[in-house]
């Protein structure tokens, strides 16, 4: 058994040069635009000419809702796609880009774990291939358009006090939710209050992730809503002719980036919006290009299936016309233990009265899949401390569920851990079984769409709207928008608005605190509880203990 630290099993891996792993998906040299040897994008030219190639089979990797014990979402995604090459599939992932600012505050890096890791690690969890920094740039360059047509005289009337398009940064950084731009005198133009959220909530990550190609993001981005003028007419950030400007700042940020598993197999890592506040999934770009050129893509949505899952299903699969073929819940002993009420310190001991007590939460994420219409499987990421006794009380519980779950060893095996996972979620894929549907049609009003996801998701009682947020909703179905899916921006810890409220709870209500309209993504973002779209950092981030040592290696970062 190793005890070496992720980071150290990264180092050691034996990378090969990029366009190898290109040519495992056929991928031809000129068409693998390199960043250093091991990093590389697609060419878009490629990627028009494999149009015509039949659809490889989907498959989603989502979780139990997350817990401070670890349930290794990506490290199983990961795992799973080795697994699915190990036993002779020609198999891809699809991963996200991790986000500077919780790299540096709690959450750490997002490549994996143990022998199921995407690499180079480093990289990935810091600039990469500038992804985030263009869409940072691009988002900031029409931020800066819109005050300067203000300053300018204004031709479009737009109403200072209803401009929407705040700025963003990707970086943790509380001081900036509320901020007042243009102090200082005429010069610096016409004071007004805005603010910051982190660029993984940007509706332009929203948009490079869901959008086809580049005249689809050119198109997006210019039906974005940055303001509207005193009469509440909205003006588009094609009214301020930033369209274009935008589109040219992320021509390369919307190609897929290409990497590898430890075990040389071929990962795109593309886009990366959060998965409580936006929509959390990779690229449509990448996922696409991956199913034209694998025949199984393993793919994950961020957080617990109430979130990442949902969104996946209602917005990504229903926008891009996806259909998965399979679906894998992965949960952990010791996830379970903690909802069954077991503090932290006390994972170690066996108890599986408590695991069986923390299944209900797991119960209800394979219920809330299979109400998709999906084939559902649980993946139980083992851990070094889980008894036997307490890993077959949830595969019982599961069995009960008319579902059945497979302990998964990829952190210490890599691939030869999966073996089983892969050879099941296969067949299961194989058979076509799946009767993908999303949970609610498109001409559902905007309110019913809310309530449905709370209802059937959640399994809240009700929804608290006020009677502003409802007429604002009202106005948005008369102005066209009432077609588009609901994002529900929530805690991830819990089925609730309250994080501390693990398990399955039912009576509770789910209150509403904001709406916003992203036109450009096409989707209305619901904001619920306490949820912020800029976080802080915590009283000890990350970032104090990040740093270079004497070899020139980054320690701290994972």
């Amino acid at each position: 058994m190793s005890h070496k630290t992720d980071i150290e099993i990264a180092r050691e891996a034996s990378k090969k040069p990029i366009q190898e792993i290109g040519a495992k998906l056929g991928i031809p040299n000129e068409h693998l635009l390199p960043y250093g040897h091991d990093k590389a994008k697609v060419g878009q030219d490629f990627i028009n000419s494999i149009q015509g190639n039949s659809d490889g089979k989907l498959i989603l990797v989502t979780a139990i809702n997350p817990t401070p014990a670890g349930e290794g979402k990506t490290t199983t995604t990961v795992g799973l796609g080795d697994g699915l090459n190990r036993i002779g599939k020609k198999a891809a992932i699809c991963i996200r880009e991790a986000s500077l600012g919780p790299n540096f505050g709690m959450k750490g890096g997002a490549a994996g774990g143990g022998y199921a890791q995407v690499v180079p690690m480093e990289d990935m969890n810091l600039h990469f291939t500038g992804d985030f920094h263009a869409i940072t740039t691009a988002h900031n360059l029409l931020s800066a358009m819109i005050d300067n047509h203000i300053y300018w005289g204004n031709s479009l009337g737009i109403d200072q006090r209803r401009v929407v398009w705040r700025r963003v940064l990707d970086m943790n950084d509380r001081a900036l939710r509320d901020v007042v731009t243009s102090l200082g005198g005429v010069a610096n133009g016409y004071p007004r209050q805005t603010g910051f959220d982190i660029t993984v909530a940007s509706e332009v990550m929203a948009i490079l992730c869901l959008a086809s190609d580049l005249a689809d993001l050119e198109r997006r981005l210019g039906d974005i809503i940055v303001a509207y003028t005193r009469e509440k007419a909205p003006i588009t950030c094609r009214d301020i002719k930033a369209d274009g400007a935008m589109t040219v700042l992320l021509k390369d940020a919307m190609q897929p980036n290409l990497v590898q598993t430890l075990e040389n197999n071929p990962a795109f890592v593309h886009g990366g919006p959060f998965a409580n506040i936006a929509h959390g999934c990779n690229s449509v770009m990448a996922t696409r290009t991956a199913l034209k050129l694998a025949d199984y893509v393993v793919t994950e949505a961020g957080f617990g299936a109430d979130l990442g899952a949902e969104k996946f299903m209602n917005i990504k699969c229903r926008k891009a016309g996806l259909s998965p073929a399979a679906v894998v819940v992965v949960a952990t002993v010791r996830a379970m233990k903690m909802n069954g009420g077991v503090a932290k310190a006390d994972l170690g001991t066996e108890n599986v009265e408590a695991v069986r007590a923390g299944c209900a939460n797991l119960g209800r994420h394979v219920e809330n899949v299979k109400s998709f219409g999906v084939p559902v499987v649980v993946a139980i990421n083992h851990f070094v401390t889980d008894t036997e006794a307490e890993v077959e009380a949830v595969k019982a519980y599961v069995a009960e569920q008319g579902s059945e779950a497979i302990l998964c060893q990829h952190w210490a095996k890599g691939s030869e851990g999966t073996e089983a996972l892969a050879t099941r979620v296969a067949e299961i894929a194989d058979r076509g079984e799946s009767q993908f549907a999303p949970l609610y049609p498109d001409d559902m009003p905007l309110f019913e769409k809310i309530e449905t996801v709370a209802r059937r998701i959640y399994r809240a009682d009700e929804v608290l709207v006020d009677a502003k947020l409802r007429g604002q909703l009202k106005e948005w179905e008369e102005a066209g928008y009432g077609n588009l899916p609901v994002c529900m921006a929530k805690t991830q810890y819990s089925f609730t608005t309250d994080p501390a409220l693990r398990g399955a709870p039912t009576g509770f209500s789910v209150p509403v605190r904001e709406v916003r309209l992203s036109a450009g993504a096409g989707f209305i973002v619901v904001i619920c509880g306490e949820i912020m779209t800029m976080p802080g950092l915590p009283s000890v981030p990350a970032s104090e203990s990040i740093r270079l040592n004497a070899a020139g290696q980054i320690e701290g970062l994972f």
